[in-house]
């Protein structure tokens, strides 16, 4: 359990300089979960040491998967056990508040001849999963809830993996990478084609890394618009080394607190350009950001690129609802970017957000009114009307969100009077060195004196 810390952040007068973000969480996840279904021996480079990977990465270790750390070298090996080689842990896998991690765990176990228990923190354990589950149990899986807990489909949960899964060809209500992922993850060891479509196109890292390690899987668009992937099963995964692209996500607080604050001018290089992560990218230039994307390349089978953010005036602009996929974890601080634009900021299509960490549409719109924004909150949409100044002076309750606590960190940069924010503590789910890299720019983040 981490120790409840509230930080403060006041007025800066610019940010310079390289910032090097950490390892993509989304990547690490996955690059420790496949590598460990593999046969064979991968090496990991730039995973990301948060508390929510190392929670995947303890997971993995106790359902068989040897993993070896050398601090040293930044490395981490992964000794991989087969799509079917996972042992029934002795005790419950928790995932702390990793949704990412439980998520794509339920998927590679549920293909598996084993039983786990998978639990998290409070906050993990609000969060629906009936959504991931019901495909999992349409594939042969075995489901068990708590019976309190069965309608909403709450942690803790016990899964009896199917022995071989099923097959199965599903259609998503909504474009959800975890969604695919579970259900490619359990595909693997299906007698048979899986197919999966979606309203549209979600992350597909899941999609590259299975390619990555050998594995038979197609992309298409059908003429509704809709995205398909199909999965060939009896898969065997082959050991491939992983390089981890810098975290995009967490990259784009550094980006905004860049736009926002005067004579500011940082550069942010190998940061991940996957397609389907850049929604942030390209909303904030057409807000009128000074951005740059250079040295274009491709690392470990992802694009990458070096990102260059100054000072901007940005303007409000209605956000396409289809962009959301590509950056529904960059809302809350895409809210902070709309409340120092000239005009008003429209995002509507984001009722995903509502079942993040905590309803982030519901707490970022009551953090911005404290902090003397104008915000209009509906069921899948937020308005936030730029201001010339931002008042600050509050202080907010972070919920246990990382994105929510990094959010209003980067808005204090801008307020008249310091914002403080309870329960920083979870940014190190995410980004650990948030807050010294941020400083060593030239921000005011800090603990208040007790």
């Amino acid at each position: 359990m981490l120790k409840k810390q509230t930080l403060v952040s006041s007025f800066t007068s610019g940010l310079n300089g390289i910032l090097t973000v950490p390892g993509d969480k989304s990547i690490s996840h996955r690059s420790l979960i496949i590598a460990g279904m593999a046969i064979g021996q991968t090496e990991i480079r730039g995973l990301l040491r948060s508390e929510d990977v190392l929670s995947t990465l303890c997971a993995m270790r106790q359902l068989g998967v040897t993993i070896e750390d050398d601090l040293d070298k930044n490395v981490i090996t992964v000794k991989g056990v087969g799509t079917c080689g996972f042992n029934s842990p002795d005790k419950p896998l928790d995932l702390g508040n990793s949704g990412t991690g439980v998520r794509l765990l339920m998927g590679a176990i549920a293909g598996q001849p084993l039983t786990a228990r998978l639990t998290g923190d409070a906050s993990l354990s609000a969060r629906p999963m009936k959504r991931i589950t019901d495909p999992l149990q349409q594939m042969g899986a075995q489901i068990g809830y708590l019976p309190k807990n069965e309608g909403k489909g709450l942690l803790p949960v016990t899964i009896t993996g199917a022995n071989p899964a099923l097959p199965l060809s599903y259609s998503t209500q909504v474009a959800s990478a975890q969604i695919k992922s579970a259900i490619m993850l359990a595909g693997l060891n299906a007698r048979g084609v899986t197919i999966i479509s979606e309203p549209h196109i979600s992350r597909d890292h899941t999609e590259s890394m299975l390619r990555h390690f050998g594995v038979e899987v197609e992309q298409r668009f059908l003429a509704d618009g809709r995205h398909q992937v199909t999965l060939a099963g009896e898969a065997n995964l082959k050991a491939k080394n992983i390089l981890v692209p810098r975290d995009p996500s967490s990259a784009a607080f550094a980006i905004v607190a860049a736009l926002i604050t005067p004579e500011s001018d940082i550069t942010l290089p190998a940061v991940g350009m996957n397609p389907q992560r850049i929604g942030l990218i390209t909303t904030l230039i057409e807000m009128g950001a000074d951005l740059d994307i250079t040295n274009e390349r491709l690392e470990g089978g992802e694009p990458v690129g070096d990102i260059h953010a100054r000072s901007s005036k940005l303007n409000g602009i209605e956000v396409p609802a289809k962009r959301a996929a590509s950056m529904i974890d960059e809302y809350p601080i895409l809210s902070v970017a709309a409340s120092c634009a000239q005009g008003r900021t429209y995002m509507p299509g984001i009722a995903e957000l509502r079942v993040k960490e905590t309803d982030r549409i519901a707490v970022m719109a009551r953090g911005l009114k404290a902090c003397g924004v104008s915000v209009d909150e509906q069921p899948d949409s937020l308005t936030v009307d730029g201001q010339k100044q931002i008042t600050g002076g509050a202080t907010i309750a972070s919920q246990h969100d990382h994105r929510i606590a990094m959010s209003f960190l980067v808005l204090g940069m801008v307020s008249q009077r310091t914002v403080s924010v309870m329960n920083t503590e979870t940014i190190a789910t995410s980004f650990p060195q948030f807050a010294s890299l941020m400083n060593g720019a030239g921000a005011n983040i800090y603990a208040p004196e007790v």
